[in-house]
Formats: C-alpha cells, sequence, structure tokens
C-alpha cells in the first residue's frame, strides 16, 4: 500500500473473541496475531521492533455462518490516518453485498453483517472501502478490495444421492467379495475441520455383509450363502461426518442386494421308483409317462438331461425331454404285446447340461430312478400267419377249384373264432369266394389267363363276437397258362409284288404271336395249308425261329389276268396241347418301273379317254356344282314371288259394285253414310275373304225389312242388313253384292238401286244391262229376264 496513507483496520469480531479456542483455535489464532502484528513484531528475544507505516495493512475479515444472535455480526472495523476524529471523513462500502448483507458505519468505520450467512450458498464476498471527504464527497485515499470470508460451520448432513441402490451377488460367493460401493456427499467445506470428513458404517444387513468405512465398499461376510434359501437382503448403510464423532450429522440409505443363481445343486428325483403302463394296442411313437427331476437353479443351472441307462425296455421304449416343463416323457419305440411281455424296467438318469467345476467336489451332479412300465392287455385284431399270400391256380378251371387257404388267429386271451371275408371292392367281378369259417378260397368260374392274367384281392379276418376290429392280408393268385389260344399272324399287312418279279425272289417273311405263354425253346412252325400245298405261284420255307419267307416260283404275274392271291399259311405252335392255325397271306400283284419302284397296285380304269387328265376332271365337276347352284337359286326367286293367298283391297277382282260412275245425290248423299266404308265392309272388320276356295252354292238374297224409298233412316238399315248377314250360317264368304235403298236426292241420273225390284213385282226391264259390256254382266244376269225352263230346272 502507499506510504503516508495509513488505515489502520482493528478486528473487534466479537463471535472470533468468543470462540477463538473453541472453533478456531488455529486459523483465529492466527488472525489475532496478524492483527497485532500490524502495529509490532517482537523479537526472539523479547525486543521489540518497531517497524514503518503502511496505508493498508489488511486484506480479509472472517464471519461465521449461521449467525442468529440478537444483534448484527461486527465483521470489523475500517480507520484512516487522515481521520483525526472530527467527523470530517466519511467512510463509503461498495461490492458484493454491500448495503443489503454489509453495512458500514460511515463515521467510525464499523462493518456490520445484518443477515445470516450461509457458505453452502456463498463462501466469500469481494468488498472495496473508500474514504472521502463528508462535504465534499472527493476521495481522500484511492479505493482499496478486501475480502469477508464466511467461516464454516458443521450444519449439514451427509447425503447419497444415488439411492436407493441395487446390487448383486452371486450365491456361494467367498467372503470379502465385493458387492458394490456406495458414495455420500456433504456440502460442508472439506478444507476446514472434519466437518465433511465421512465415516460408512452398516446399520442393517448385518452378519450377512459389512462397509468399509473410509471407502463405502460393500463386501460380503458370511460365505455359502444359498440363493435357494434366501435370495434378497435388505441393507442399510449410514455415512457420518466429524470423522464419525460424537455430534456429526449423518445420513443413510438402502441397498437391496440380491443372490444370483449358480449351478450349485444337482437334480434330484422326488421318488425313486416310478410305475407307469401302455396299452399294446399304442403304436411307436405314443407316450407312455413322464417323471422329472427338480433342480432348484435357474436358467441354464437348471437345464436337465434325460437317458437310459440300463433296463430290458431300452429297445421298446425312447425318452426325451419337454423343453418347456423339463419333464422327461417316455414314448413307446416298438409294438408292445401283452401275450408276450407284461413288464418292463427302465433306470433313468437326471444330469445338469452345464455344470460348473467349482461345486464337483461336493459330489455327482445326476440322479436316477426306476420305471416300471407294466404292458396292459387290448382286443387286438387278428393276425395273420403271413403278411401277404400267393396262390396258382389252372387256367379254364372248373368252378368251384380250390384256390388256397388264408388262416387268422386271435392273439388275445380268449382267442375268439375268426370270420373271414373276400373285401368286394378287390373282387368288383366276384371271381372267388372264401370260407367265412375255414379260410378257404376257390374259384366261381373258369378264368382266362389271356384277359386277366393275375388277380389281387384282399381278405378281411375279424372276431366273432368281438369289437368290429379286423385285420387285412393281400392275396395274390396267379392264373397259369393253358395252351388254348392258337397261333397267328403278327401282323395283318398286304404282301406287294411286282408284275415282272422273278422267280426264287423272296417278297415277306412272316412271323406270328400266340396269346399264351411261350415254353423255353418253344417256337412255330410254318407250312403252306394242304388246300394250296400244289399251288405254282409261291413257296414257304421255315426259318424253325418262329418266322417264315415266302418266295415266288413264276415268273412274272399280270394285273389284268389276276391282281390278288390269297395264300393259306398253316402256324403249329408245337404246345401241349399243340394248337394250330390257318392264316392267309393276302399277295397283291403291282405295277413297277425298271427299278423294281412300285407304282399302282389298282386295277386301272382303261374306258377312260386317252389324254384325259385329273385337271379336265376337276374342271367338269366344277362346272356341273356352278349350274346347279344356279338352279337352286331360280327355284327360290319363283318360291319368293308366289302369289299369296289373301286377297287384299287394291287387288280384289270379285264382280262386286263397290263404286259407281254416275253423279250421287250431293252432301245429302255423303251426309248420309261414308261410302268408302261400304265398299268392303269386310276388310273394315279386320276380314279378308279368300279366293282360293269357291263356294259351292249361291243363296238367293233374304227378304229383310227394308226402308221406304223417301226413307232417310239408312243407318238404320245398313245395321239390320249387317246383323242379318252376321247371323247368317249361309252367307257366302266367296260373293256378294252390297244393296243400297237410298242414294240421295237431286241426282239427275236417278238411282240404280235394286232395293225395292228384288222382292216385288216391278215391271223395269233390265236386258238393256246385256249390252253393257262384261262389266254389267253379273247385273244382267241376276236382273236380266229368266227364262221359265231355268226356272223349272
Amino acid at each position: 500500500m502507499r506510504e503516508g496513507l495509513g488505515l489502520q483496520v482493528f478486528l473487534v469480531c466479537l463471535g472470533m473473541a468468543v470462540c477463538s479456542h473453541a472453533s478456531m483455535p488455529q486459523n483465529h489464532a492466527h488472525q489475532r496475531g496478524l492483527s497485532l502484528h500490524r502495529h509490532k513484531e517482537r523479537g526472539k528475544e523479547g525486543q521489540v521492533l518497531h517497524r514503518s507505516k503502511r496505508g493498508w495493512v489488511w486484506n480479509q475479515f472472517f464471519v461465521i455462518e449461521e449467525y442468529t444472535g440478537p444483534d448484527p455480526v461486527l465483521v470489523g472495523r475500517l480507520h484512516s490516518d487522515v481521520d483525526t476524529g472530527d467527523g470530517n471523513i466519511k467512510y463509503i462500502l461498495s461490492g458484493e453485498g454491500a448495503g443489503t448483507i454489509f453495512v458500514i458505519d460511515d463515521k467510525t468505520g464499523n462493518i456490520h453483517a445484518t443477515k445470516t450467512l450461509d457458505r453452502e450458498e456463498q463462501a466469500q464476498y469481494t468488498l472495496t472501502a473508500q474514504a472521502v471527504a463528508r462535504d465534499t464527497n472527493k476521495p481522500l485515499e484511492p479505493p482499496s478490495e478486501f475480502i469477508v470470508k464466511v467461516q464454516d460451520i458443521n450444519d449439514n448432513p451427509p447425503e447419497f444421492l444415488h439411492g436407493p441402490y441395487y446390487a448383486s451377488v452371486p450365491e456361494m460367493s467367498n467372503v470379502g467379495t465385493s458387492v458394490m460401493q456406495v458414495t455420500a456427499t456433504d456440502a460442508d467445506d472439506p478444507t476446514y475441520g472434519n466437518s465433511a470428513r465421512l465415516v460408512y458404517s452398516i446399520l442393517q444387513g448385518q452378519p450377512y455383509f459389512s462397509v468399509e468405512p473410509q471407502t463405502g465398499i460393500i463386501r460380503t461376510a458370511l460365505p455359502n450363502m444359498d440363493r435357494e434359501a434366501r435370495q434378497e437382503y435388505d441393507v442399510v448403510i449410514q455415512a457420518k461426518d466429524m470423522g464419525g464423532h460424537m455430534g456429526g450429522l449423518s445420513g443413510t440409505t438402502e441397498v437391496k442386494i440380491t443372490l444370483t443363481d449358480v449351478n450349485d445343486n444337482p437334480p434330484k428325483f422326488p421318488q425313486s421308483v416310478y410305475t407307469m403302463s401302455v396299452s399294446e394296442d399304442k403304436v411307436p411313437g405314443e407316450e407312455v409317462g413322464r417323471l422329472k427331476a427338480k433342480d432348484p437353479d435357474l436358467g441354464e443351472n437348471g437345464l436337465v438331461l434325460y437317458r437310459l441307462i440300463e433296463g430290458d425296455g431300452m429297445n421298446m421304449f425312447e425318452i426325451s425331454v419337454d423343453s418347456e416343463t423339463q419333464e422327461a416323457v417316455i414314448k413307446l419305440k416298438k409294438p408292445v404285446d401283452f401275450e408276450a411281455k407284461r413288464t418292463y424296467t427302465l433306470r433313468v438318469e437326471a444330469s445338469n447340461k452345464f455344470e460348473d467345476p467349482r461345486f464337483n467336489a461336493w459330489g455327482p451332479y445326476k440322479d436316477t430312478a426306476t420305471v416300471k412300465i407294466m404292458v396292459e392287455d387290448a382286443d387286438e385284431p387278428p393276425a395273420f400267419t403271413s403278411p401277404n399270400y400267393t396262390f396258382e391256380v389252372e387256367e379254364n378251371a372248373p368252378n368251384g377249384t380250390v384256390v388256397g387257404r388264408v388262416h387268422a388267429r386271435d392273439t388275445d386271451v380268449a382267442n375268439s373264432p375268426i370270420r373271414y371275408m373276400i373285401l368286394s371292392y378287390t373282387d368288383v367281378d366276384q371271381f372267388f369266394t372264401i370260407d367265412s369259417e375255414k379260410g378257404i378260397i376257390k374259384t366261381t368260374r373258369p378264368l382266362d389267363r389271356e384277359t386277366q392274367s393275375w388277380h389281387n384281392i384282399s381278405v378281411s379276418a375279424a372276431e366273432i363276437g368281438g369289437h368290429h376290429q379286423d385285420a387285412k392280408v393281400r392275396v395274390n393268385i396267379k392264373v397259369k397258362d393253358l395252351n388254348d389260344n392258337a397261333p397267328e399272324f403278327a401282323a395283318q399287312n398286304d404282301v406287294l409284288v411286282c408284275e415282272n418279279v422273278a422267280p426264287g425272289k423272296l417278297i415277306e417273311t412272316v412271323s406270328a404271336v400266340d396269346k399264351d405263354e411261350m415254353a423255353h425253346r418253344q417256337h412255330f412252325r410254318f407250312s403252306i395249308a394242304p388246300e394250296a400245298a400244289n399251288n405254282h405261284n409261291f413257296t414257304l420255307k421255315d426259318n424253325r425261329d418262329s418266322t417264315a419267307s415266302i418266295f415266288v416260283t413264276r415268273k412274272g404275274f399280270s394285273r389284268m389276268t389276276q391282281d390278288i392271291y390269297f395264300l393259306p399259311i398253316e402256324i403249329n405252335d408245337n404246345g401241349v396241347p399243340p394248337m394250330s392255325s390257318t392264316n392267309t397271306l393276302t399277295i397283291r400283284v403291282c405295277s413297277c418301273d425298271s427299278r423294281d419302284t412300285i407304282l399302282s397296285c389298282n386295277v386301272e380304269p382303261f374306258i377312260l379317254p386317252a389324254g384325259l387328265s385329273t385337271g379336265a376332271l376337276i374342271a367338269i365337276l366344277a362346272c356341273i356344282v356352278i349350274l346347279l347352284a344356279i338352279v337352286v337359286l331360280f327355284v327360290a326367286l319363283r318360291r319368293q314371288k308366289k302369289e299369296p293367298l289373301i286377297v287384299f283391297e287394291e287387288e280384289d277382282i270379285r264382280e262386286n259394285i263397290i263404286t259407281y260412275d254416275d253423279e250421287g245425290g250431293g252432301e245429302e248423299d255423303t251426309e248420309a253414310f261414308d261410302i268408302a266404308t261400304l265398299q268392303n265392309p269386310d276388310g273394315a272388320n279386320g276380314f279378308l275373304p279368300r279366293k282360293d276356295i269357291k263356294p259351292e252354292l249361291q243363296y238367293p238374297t233374304r227378304p229383310g225389312t227394308r226402308p221406304a224409298a223417301n226413307s232417310v233412316d239408312v243407318d238404320d238399315f245398313i245395321k239390320t242388313r249387317i246383323s242379318d248377314a252376321d247371323n247368317d250360317p249361309t252367307a257366302p264368304p266367296y260373293d256378294s253384292i252390297q244393296i243400297y235403298g237410298y242414294e240421295g236426292r237431286g241426282s239427275v241420273a236417278g238411282s240404280l238401286s235394286s232395293l225395292e225390284t228384288v222382292t216385288t213385282d216391278s215391271d223395269l226391264d233390265y236386258d238393256y244391262l246385256q249390252s253393257w259390256g262384261p262389266r254389267f254382266k253379273k247385273l244382267a244376269d241376276l236382273y236380266g229376264t229368266k227364262d221359265p225352263a231355268d226356272d223349272n230346272s
């Protein structure tokens, strides 16, 4: 600090003076010594040594944390050399906590702490002090920085930040095996006193576990801790500060320790002997029973293997492991027979799949048990003495011939009688029958080997009065051959020979076949039939190998003379009894070229004109087909133009009077009725008269009620006439005359109506109609003068 500026500081800390010997015997004594040394130093021999003044002879103050007294704590006092005590100097404090936590008396320079301080929140504060003139606030000295340290007290207990803890250790571990390490923290100052010096101890979990006081490592304290006896342990660990001395604060945590499994237990059967049973009708692969060796170990350590080590049933049974239940499953390996053997014994061994060599000295990790299996009797189907049968029967043997016998027996103790039956679906044609009691098979008809040489049937055997269980066996029946078929040509092909063939030429080699079986070294013999032995055209040579050669004996042939030759050949099979047949060989004469290449074997028509080729014939046939098509088309068109049978209005050529050339009665005439409707009343009703049928007899017009000449009630008249015509069964459908009694007034031509003259005696003469031409011929015939001779007739 600057020379000439002296700021003397007096430490007047009440808390330090009171607790100097108890709480802080070293540090506070040192500080007190420093405050004394600010003014003088004492020599080694008691001589007082004076030194020169310095402006600032201090650097830090101390204050105890968590002080809870009634008055503010005096931290220290500032004093400047220029302060004469007249009150002209003012002390100013600035920095961390100035004015809030720390306040200064501006006259005396005393610094007080107004709040309780916590070192764990802030361990020290940095402040700045300055002396200024009270009236001008001008600095009298440069500002100086000092530190206020919060002195620690033991106010924070140890804490386990990561608890509770979980740990595991293998069972059967040695003493001192490390389990885990726990660590506690203390918020107090570890550099000051023993407030943060921790010591660990175990409160719960003894005598199984222990903890190292300084490190917190948990270790096993007992040997051979068995998981199967106890698996989990709850351990409580304590951490205490002040080095574990009385008055220190402490904290605890819980540690859950689990013993993990090791393979320290061998498998063990709960019982030494097991009894099982199996029915003799069980098939291989079926389960007989189960047994299980218990192993308290877990996981792979508890896996058990089973095997059969001895016993008289090792060949009859097998053992496997159920992976889900760890049970030994005994299954049937071969069928058992109650009548043959009723009891089997097995020795089963159980061992661990994985072994821990550390525990081999404890003994063998395996166990054995005896299994006794009892065979139970079952109602079994009969058993045939042979798995299949093969019999032979002569071909063509008579009905009832014995083929063979099958035999089955009841394997049960009851030994029931057996009933035999041929399964119908194996002998559909019912060639055989069987004695239901004796099992003798016979034929029902003669058998033909050539039709079917083997018969495969199935015979069923069942116990009489049993539970409908049956056994089936295959019976193969061979039909022995009998020489009952004559040989014949192997192929029925014609032999072609040229007209100019040379004599002695081989033209064919024939062979034969026989439906019967050929014996060893048996062959066919060929010869020309006796009826053709003297022919001069062909000869035969037996080759003695079941073939024969055909040769030509004459020179040349003529197709015009004979184009086909038939050569009968006799074939003998040399069997027992011998069979022979005569087969005809057809030989055709063909035209050939100079190289003996066959050109044609058919008789050519010699009547065809020379030079008419095949193309010309095809052209002629095509022309004929075209002409026939034209004729058919012409006929079809003619049929389409045939006159219809129904007569339409436009084509009505009957001699009916339907129109008039004379002028009618004017408007009055048209108002009376529509003459167009009266032209063809039948056509208006949808009926068209036929003209293909001519009426045989014409009836005269029936008299009816007619109106007077001057009557205008034409509508009633027409309705009356229509009703009469509709109800008259003799009305002709062929020809009719519509008669009108009224044609209107005012017509100068008069009326041509004959309504009044048909039924009355009129003196009108209609003979002049004869001269009107053919159109009025019908009227002239009806109303003209009649011959009396005609009337009489």
